[in-house]
């Protein structure tokens, strides 16, 4: 009996929390469209996830976990303000991963739910594409790193970006111009 009123009262949390998701903050845009992020506080009892401390980093755990795993298909990334205990979290919408991320972040943990049209998976697979082709570049520009941002786009650092910034959009096409930032590094160097 225990087990079953426990389902119940999981539920009812996530389902309350899908409701105050939608009512209370309204909704955010895609990435890059300036609408405010749909915002969600924690009420779940500080230490009912597992995890290090402080507790948004327990949140951040669970968030990072859920989206690659059962989400993943919508989980774009996520990022952490430590001092403001807000974990910001990038996905295509969907109303059953936020229902599940809010209803699991402890008591004073702000999570703000970005729009995004694209997953990690992708852009992952983006920055890989980008990489592999390092030689195809040569000549035209320095590629010097390449990796995913957790808010939908692919950072591309070179040594001319104006020139590799044409050249890279216009190789990936349309679609992928709009998730690649190109921007100036220095050249690499030993720490």
């Amino acid at each position: 009996m225990k087990k079953r009123s426990r389902i119940r009262e999981t539920a009812a949390v996530v389902a309350a929390s899908a409701v105050a998701l939608v009512t209370v903050q309204g909704s955010s845009a895609a990435a890059g469209g300036g609408e405010s992020p749909t915002v969600c506080v924690g009420s779940r009892p500080v230490g009912s996830l597992p995890g290090p401390e402080p507790s948004v980093f327990r949140v951040l755990a669970y968030i990072e976990k859920r989206g690659e795993t059962r989400y993943r298909s919508v989980f774009t990334g996520l990022s952490v303000d430590e001092d403001q205990r807000t974990a910001d979290v990038y996905r295509i919408p969907s109303r059953a991963f936020d229902a599940d991320i809010c209803a699991h972040a402890e008591k004073g943990v702000r999570v703000r739910v970005h729009d995004t049209d694209v997953t990690a998976r992708r852009l992952d697979a983006l920055a890989e594409r980008i990489g592999d082709d390092m030689s195809r570049w040569d000549d035209r520009f320095d590629l010097r790193s390449v990796g995913p941002d957790p808010s939908g786009f692919v950072h591309i650092g070179v040594d001319d970006p104006a020139t590799a910034d044409l050249i890279i959009k216009k190789a990936l096409g349309k679609f992928w111009a709009k998730h690649i930032r190109v921007e100036y590094e220095g050249s690499a160097s030993l720490v």
